[in-house]
């Protein structure tokens, strides 16, 4: 037989690697003190709650999520000290024998430690049971089930730990959405051909402090299941600032898989600016199903509205979701913008992107420009469009607009 430390040994070690080891400890100690039933259960309300158990055959005694008043059971005498932790024959302890509950399962033996938080609270029980007297348990058998019983003990306390954070990250962000805290800036896209403002990009940034990036506070939201409410808020707020835009400039705003398959895009995008808006489909995450996507993005299409695929070279959007998409519109990322000017590599990768455009109808936006360098060799090799810090940078409506004002003079 194993010892107990050795029994012990892997399941501490997953335990300290985060993995959720209660129902694992109920088997090893189960079959370690040779006993028919384990289970760790919470105290709920007066009653405990079996929330994990293990006891083969006998499911008809006891099933997770049944509870019994703890009036009826050894938890609440355990606690108080009326009965002992570790009990090798209930028929020897006439409070033990008394109890209707030993007689009606029944409990012949029984071990039985408190679980309790960080804190001292009482949670629950981590127990043992056998309808059979085994007068061969002892303080041993007793110290490795408090190991065990701690082991659980540490993954309730990191359990809640991990569900008040992602409560207060819920809240917050129910908040931050709720009081639209975040300001919505513009970066303009150029026709590089005649050098002409042509379109923008609207971007978030978010202001609580500390600042952290979009993708940081997307991740978040995604994270406690408010990831397309945050986003369909975005763009709710940017498709209101759409009458004040420039006239004829087309506007992008970036909408994920998920959010495209809520059907909900079409609904917020005004018929009047649906032929100036485009959505750039991002990808950082798998396309559940490109058939439904383009159930979802046909009347966007027929209404006029345009379709980019972002990020196109940045490894998340790969070929076979480019050819899928058909889009009106490529975004080369800025992996293969940044030196395309000195890099024969990335020159011959972004040839390769316009000339599928031109075959395909679509037109390429080289994203990331901040060289006269790499705007001048993109200029020569097709690429239709630009963005970048090099052409402006984010910023308010307002410096768009003056921006806009600029560059009319100036191609004029």
């Amino acid at each position: 037989m194993l010892q107990s430390s050795e029994r012990l040994r892997p399941i501490a070690a997953r335990a300290a690697a985060g993995a959720d080891v209660i129902q694992e400890a109920l088997v090893a100690i189960r079959n370690h003190l040779g006993m028919e039933i384990a289970y760790f259960s919470e105290f709920v309300a007066g009653r405990t709650v079996f929330r994990r158990v293990d006891a083969p055959g006998l499911e008809h005694l006891i099933k997770p999520g049944d509870s019994q008043s703890l009036d009826d059971v050894y938890c609440n005498h355990i606690l108080a000290g009326r009965l002992p932790e570790l009990i090798p024959d209930t028929a020897q302890l006439p409070f033990a024998r008394d109890l209707p509950i030993t007689s009606a399962v029944p409990i012949g033996s029984h071990v039985s430690i408190p679980i309790r938080l960080a804190d001292g609270t009482p949670f629950g029980m981590f127990c043992c049971l056998s309808p059979r007297p085994i007068p061969s348990l002892n303080e041993r058998d007793l110290a490795t089930m408090r190991v065990f019983a701690g082991l659980a003990a540490k993954q309730v306390d990191a359990d809640l730990q991990r569900h008040r954070g992602t409560q207060q990250v819920h809240a917050a962000l129910s908040t931050l959405i709720a009081t639209q805290d975040y300001d919505i800036v513009f970066q303009p896209i150029v026709h590089l051909p005649t050098g002409q403002i042509a379109g923008c990009e609207a971007l978030c940034r978010f202001r609580p402090t500390p600042y952290r990036s979009p993708d940081q506070w997307f991740a978040d939201a995604a994270s406690v299941d408010l990831g397309i409410d945050l986003e369909l808020a975005v763009i709710r707020t940017t498709l209101a600032m759409f009458p004040e835009l420039p006239p004829a400039l087309s506007l992008s705003i970036n909408a994920s898989p998920l959010a495209v398959l809520t059907g909900r895009l079409v609904e917020l995008i005004p018929n009047e600016f649906a032929a100036r808006t485009i959505v750039e489909i991002t990808e950082h995450a798998p396309v559940p199903s490109y058939p439904a996507l383009h159930t979802c993005l046909a009347p966007l299409k027929r209404a006029g509205v345009r379709i980019a695929v972002d990020d196109a070279g940045a490894g998340y959007s790969g070929l076979q979701h480019i050819v899928q998409l058909a889009p009106d519109l490529i975004k080369m990322d800025m992996s293969l913008t940044r030196s395309v000017d000195t890099d024969p590599a990335r020159r011959a990768l972004a040839s390769a992107m316009v000339f599928y455009a031109r075959e395909t109808g679509a037109q390429v936006v080289a994203e990331g420009i901040e060289t006269a360098a790499e705007l001048a060799t993109l200029k020569l090799i097709g690429a239709d469009r630009g963005q970048g810090y090099l052409l402006g940078k984010p910023g308010p409506l307002s410096a768009l607009q003056a921006a806009c004002l600029a560059n009319r003079s100036m191609v004029a």
